[in-house]
Order: C-alpha cells, then structure tokens, then sequence
C-alpha cells in the first residue's frame, strides 16, 4: 500500500501544481509532441508523440540505449539487468511480449526483430550505445500510413549524432546490482568503455563519425528450478537446502513452481563488442545521403548455476535423485550454456529536391545474424564435465527493407507518397553434442525454416483549412508467407521434411487526422486508423524445443490469421510557456489478436502456444505535464499517469477468458522525472517508475507478487552529475533506491548503483 500510495503522489502531484507556476508561452515550443522543444522531432508525429534528447537524458541512469526511455509516457522496456537482450518495448496496453507490435529503427533502418513474436525477438538495441545518442522519438499507435502495420503498437527511431566539426568522445562506466532471493546471495559487477571520433569537412559535403563499445556485465539469475516428486526406488541423496515460496504455494504459480526450489539459474555473464561506421553527405544542391554500418558481437555465458542442496558433508548437490523427509525427488534443469552471436546491420538512404516543391526520399538495409550459436548441456552434471548437450544454431537468417517516398508541397497542401518491402528469413537447426561446449561431433536432430516478404504502397494528403489540418491516408499491403518446413529424425534415423504451404494475405490501412488550432497555445488532434500486423516466420514456422529436444508441436501455428486493429485517439495540449499539459484518450479493437502464454518446463525451457484470440479491446487515458523552472530557477519536471483497461472480448477457443483483464497490462502506469541543477555544474534527478499489478494468464486466475507472476513494479531512482570541466563529466547514480522485488515472470533488479565518466573534444 506505501509503494501504491508514494508512486500515485510522485507523478500525479507534479500533474496537478504546475499550473500555477506557469510563465509566459515559448513561441519555438511544438505544441503535439511532448518532451524537447528545440529540435524536430523524425517522426510522422500522429496520435500522442515523444521526443526526448539531451535535457531528459542528463536525468537518467542509462546503462544501455533502451535505458533512455524509462521515463516516457504510459510506456515500458522489459529490461531485466543490464546487457539484457531480451528488452522488448511495450506502448500502453501492448503486452510485454509482443514485439512484432513495435516498430524500431535507427537513423531510420529498421533494427525491429519480426522473425518472431516473443522476449526472444526484442528489437537489436545493441547497434547503438547510449553515448552515441542525439534523439530518441516515440509515436503511439498506427496513425500514420508512412508506417508499416506492425506499429499496431507504436514507432521508435534513434537518431545518432551527426558530427558537427572535428570532434572526439569517450563513455566509462562502473555498474554494481546486489541481489538477494531464495538461496542466492550476491552482487554481481560490470563495465563498459565507449567512445569514438566524428569529422566534417569544413568546406565540404562529407562527414564521417566512427564508434565503439565494450561491455561486460554479470546479470542475476532470471530463473529458479524445482524439484520433480519422484516414485523411483533408486538410491537417493538425502538433502538439506531446498527452499519453498509460500507465495507461490498459495497462489499456485504455473508449473512445478509450487514445489521445493533446488537451484537458481546461471548468473548470465555478458560480453557485447559494436562498433559503427556513419558517412553523411550534406551538398549544397540539397542532396544528402548517409551510409551506416553496424557490427554487433554478444556473448552470453551461464555455467555457474548456484545449486542450494546439500548432502551430508556439505557438498552441493545439482541434479539427480535426491531425498528430503523420506520424500523422492529428480533435481533436473540447471543446465550450463554458452550462447554466441556475430550481427551486422548495413543501411544506406539518400534524399534530393526534383524541383522547388517536390523532394523523394530512398532507403535500402539488411540485418544479418551471421552467427547465432546456443550451446547448453544435458544436466548439471554433463555441463561440468563436458558431457552431452544441444546446439541451436540459426542462419542463413536475415532481413531486407526498403523504401521509396516523395513529397509534393502544393501551395499549404502536402502530398506524400510511396512504397515499401521488406523480406524475413529464418533457418534454425538444433544438434546433439557429445560434447556441449563444441560442435566438432554435432548430429542433427531437427530444424525449421521460412521466409515471410511484404510490399507496400501508401499515400497522404495534408490539407491545411484556417485553423484545422486535415489529414487523409492509406496503406496497401500484399503478405506472403513461403519456404517454410520442419525437418526431424525419423524413426529409421532418417530426416523427415514437412514443408507448409505458402500463405497470402492484404491489408487495407485508411488513417485519418483532424488537427485544431484553438489558439497559439492550444491543439486538439483526433486520429483515426486501422491496422493489419502479418504473422511472423517465427509464429508460423518456427517451433519451441521441449526438455528432450523435440519440437512442441503447438507451439506454431503455419494457419495464423493476421491481427487487424481499429483505433481512435483523442489529444488536447494547451501551453502555459512554462508549462505543457496533454492529455490523451485512446481506444483500440484488435481482431484475431496473436497470442502465446509463455512458461517454462521442468527443464527450464521455455515453452509457448501461438493462437488467435477473436476479439481483444483497450482504451485509456494518459496526462503528461513538462515543466520547466518550476517554483526556482533550475527545477524541471517531467510526470505522466496512465489508466488502461485492456480486456478480452470474445474468445471462442477458452470462454472464461472473456471479459477478463489481458495479461501483463496494468490499470496503472506513472513515470516521472525531476531534475534540479543545483549550481551551473551540478545535477540532481529523481525517477520514478510504477505499474499496478496485472494478471499474468489470460484467465486472471495467476495473480502474485514472486517468480513466475508478473508483479506490481516501484522503483524509485536518483543521479548527481557534476560538469568538472566543459569537456568532462563525472555521475553517479542508484536505481530502485527502495530494493523493491519485482517480477516479470523472471526478476527484475533490486537495488543497483552505477557510476560514470565522460569526457568530450
């Protein structure tokens, strides 16, 4: 109740005192779009739309890119410690697994991972660090035909800095996370190091910017594994140590949770090595152009499961049958695992003026997994000893997106249009190894395989009337599904190929705003859209692994219907010069709503069921309020508060899940950010994060506050930073100050401090 009570004063407060401080309208201020005023922001802004840069960044403790956006509006990433790849974005009732909803690019090539629809699928944050970053811009909802359907949730672009002169930085920082649950007790420590250069020519078109990163980090253990009753009358340890969760006990947590828990999953020991290339052309005809490289290298490490059995001297026990109280258990699923992936990601656009009036615009990228190698043993046991285990190894997998656009200005009237495509393969293989740690004796075991490719034309037309912007588009799409298959081992130890056959499908997008400018500090905007999400090659042809390495049959579905969404948001912003208050009402119908409940078996392998859900319906309400010199000189504020109610409608496949709460939303979400410079060189901030607690099934039946439940989230931050020289800066920062425990199924951080460096040319 205090964490409920202090999150719902923290941000709401800020909502309701500012008015009163109000000062005098900034005529450079862009009225519908939250955050900085000094700088455009790179998206279509439609709806409700976000721009952050410099002032909110100083405010926050970002160990990685996606840290940046932790502050935004009814907005979340699920980011479970640092170096986490798994960090999938969520946009008001989106649930927090549903990455295929989300549109993500940087500098406007799409780093959005739609092989797949899960955790496994987040968006490639690790292209860019957070040294490197200019703007971060968020659109919400599919209001814009320049998009395509699978902003059903929203758009994100990074925008990276472009170099203005000669110039040179470089980023350390020092991150520790204690951490103390079940039988674990630790603290677990990481760096990193970033910098680079950026060149223009002074009396020249070109620039170049070159960068790099390097970290390291040890994540906490994300899962815990119970013990198995067994009716073995094998020889059994008799063990001490296993813990019991009464919360999960009496909730009844999904699985095998509600039995002894035995061990916690591998800390996770993270490598990531990028670096990029940017070259601009800027020219003087008006012609630009820029060509980004990007290498990703991870490698994720987990062979140190801490196991809590012990036998009667003392030493750790890991797996096998084991014995406590004359009961019989099978420890099994503290498994060891390497996992190692190379990516590149290659983009290049150009834009040019035709005439005075007209200007096109094209952009080709690909992202290439050139190597994506999970390694993990059999048992604890063979992963000490270089026992057996399985590879899963992806590629050739991939993806290619292109776009051609032009705009027309016709007088006030704006004319735009264009087409895209794009193309997904996906190809993962899965092996036994004698050894788990080499592939040198692989044998295969099964694989699968697909391809999806979407084109697309669109159109809008902006027509300005007095005091009203009207705004008319639409978004053709034409999807195709293709090549995919499943292959395994027969029973003759042949391979049996399945191949499916080939899907087709389109999609309609109309999209309409009205825009009203009541007066110079006042705007109302009515947005209106449909929009149609394609299944995923991962959601149609690429199936889960079961504990035994065959594939869960219902965990794709090669039939799945597209999601087809209806949507409406209303935006009122008025100006106080100080003060910007926007509010915002959203409403969205989704058809054949795509869906997978995901948990884990007794082997700790995930596991998931692709299904269509027939109608699903949110709507809510957001109020955001930027102030700047609040009450003295120097205090920013920035504080929104969110109400959702996102529910199943009908559900012909499972009734009961008719009217109930979707999971994983919550009724409540405040974000806010407070900054206060102390004196010319010194910053202080305070952040807070809240969400109330969802459901964690699509019955509502799994409510808790421990592993295996989505929980209510409080975390309240803080930072100093001190501008030592002009050049460099020194902070140091502690997020979840109270060391709430909260869960996304797996935990969240406690308490973590992190200190940084930062020097600039």
């Amino acid at each position: 109740m205090f964490r409920t009570m202090l999150a719902l004063g923290a941000a709401p407060l800020a909502l309701l005192s500012v008015h009163a401080f109000a000062e005098e309208a900034d005529d450079n201020s862009t009225i519908l779009v939250v955050g900085q005023r000094d700088r455009d922001i790179s998206l279509d802004a439609r709806g409700l739309s976000v721009s952050l840069g410099d002032a909110q960044f100083e405010g926050v403790n970002a160990r990685n890119v996606e840290d940046l956006m932790k502050y935004a509006p009814d907005f979340f990433v699920r980011t479970r410690y640092a170096g986490d790849s798994n960090g999938v974005p969520g946009f008001r009732g989106t649930h927090s697994t549903q990455s295929a909803r989300t549109l993500v690019m940087v500098d406007g090539f799409t780093v959005s991972n739609f092989l797949g629809n899960s955790f496994a699928y987040a968006p490639k944050w690790g292209v860019v660090g957070p040294g490197e970053v200019e703007q971060f811009d968020v659109v919400y909802g599919p209001y814009s035909a320049r998009y395509a359907g699978n902003a059903m949730g929203g758009v994100v672009n990074i925008t990276t800095r472009s170099p203005e002169r000669t110039e040179a930085f470089a980023t350390v920082q020092a991150m520790a996370a204690p951490y103390d649950q079940y039988g674990t007790h630790d603290t677990y420590y990481g760096y990193s190091a970033e910098g680079g250069f950026g060149f223009r020519q002074k009396d020249g078109p070109w620039s170049v910017r070159v960068s790099g990163r390097h970290f390291r980090n040890t994540g906490h253990p994300q899962m815990f594994y119970g013990l198995t009753p067994s009716s073995s009358t094998a020889a059994a340890t008799a063990v001490t140590g296993a813990i019991v969760d009464p919360k999960q006990a009496i909730a009844g947590s999904p699985g095998t949770a509600t039995n002894p828990l035995f061990a916690a999953q591998s800390p996770a020991k993270i490598t990531q090595d990028q670096a990029k290339l940017r070259l601009g052309y800027d020219g003087a005809s008006g012609v630009t152009g820029e060509l980004l490289l990007a290498y990703w290298h991870n490698l994720d490490s987990q062979t140190a499961p801490d196991c809590y059995l012990r036998d009667a001297n003392g030493k750790a026990v890991c797996d096998g049958l084991v014995s406590i109280g004359g009961q019989t258990y099978t420890a099994s699923g503290a498994n060891w695992s390497r996992t190692v992936r190379d990516e590149l990601l290659a983009g290049l656009k150009l834009a040019a003026p035709l005439s005075d009036t007209v200007e096109v615009q094209a952009n080709v990228s690909t992202y290439q997994i050139l190597r994506s190698d999970g390694f993990t043993s059999g048992s604890w046991t063979n992963g000490a000893t270089g026992g057996a285990g399985r590879l899963s190894r992806q590629g050739p997998t991939y993806w290619w997106t292109a776009d051609l656009a032009a705009t027309a200005h016709l007088g006030n009237v704006q004319l735009s249009g264009g087409t895209s495509a794009n193309l997904y393969r996906t190809d993962l293989a899965n092996y036994t190894l004698a050894n788990w740690r080499a592939d040198t004796d692989k044998a295969f075991s099964s694989r699968t395989f697909g391809k999806t490719r979407t084109l697309a034309a669109w159109g809008e037309l902006r027509v300005p009337i007095d005091a009203l912007t009207l705004t008319l588009g639409a978004r053709y799409e034409d999807w195709r599904a293709f090549d995919g298959g499943l292959a395994s081992l027969g029973s003759s130890g042949a391979v049996i190929a399945n191949r499916y056959d080939s899907r087709h499908a389109t999609g309609f997008q109309p999209k309409a705003a009205l825009e009203w400018a009541v007066d110079p500090d006042t705007r109302v905007q009515l947005s209106l859209a449909k929009a149609v999400r394609f299944p995923t090659v991962g959601e149609l042809f690429q199936g889960s692994l079961n504990g035994d390495g065959t594939f869960n049959a219902d965990s794709f579905d090669p039939n799945l219907k597209p999601e087809r969404s209806t949507d409406a948001n209303l935006l009122v912003a008025h100006d106080f010069g100080g003060v910007k208050l926007t509010g915002s009402a959203f409403w969205q119908r989704v058809r054949n709503t795509i869906f997978s409940f995901y948990g884990f078996n007794q082997n700790g392998v995930s596991i998931s069921n692709y299904k269509n859900i027939d109608v699903t319906r949110q709507y809510g309400l957001e109020l955001i309020a930027e102030a700047r010199d609040v009450l003295t000189a120097g205090l920013d504020v920035d504080a929104n508060a969110a109400w959702i109610d996102s529910v199943t409608v009908r559900n012909d496949a499972a009734p009961a899940a008719e009217g109930v709460q979707f999971p994983r939303i919550p009724r409540w979400r405040l974000n806010g950010n407070v900054r206060y410079r102390v004196a010319e060189p010194v910053l202080l901030s305070i952040g807070v994060r809240y969400a109330s607690r969802p459901n964690t099934d699509l019955f509502g039946l799994q409510r808790g506050d421990t592993y295996g439940y989505t929980s209510e989230l409080f975390a309240l931050d803080a930072r100093v930073s001190w501008d030592v020289t002009p050049q460099l800066r020194i902070s140091a920062g502690v997020d979840n100050i109270t060391n709430d425990r909260a869960w996304v199924y797996h935990p969240y951080p406690q308490r973590s401090f992190l200190l940084e460096a930062g020097w600039q040319l």
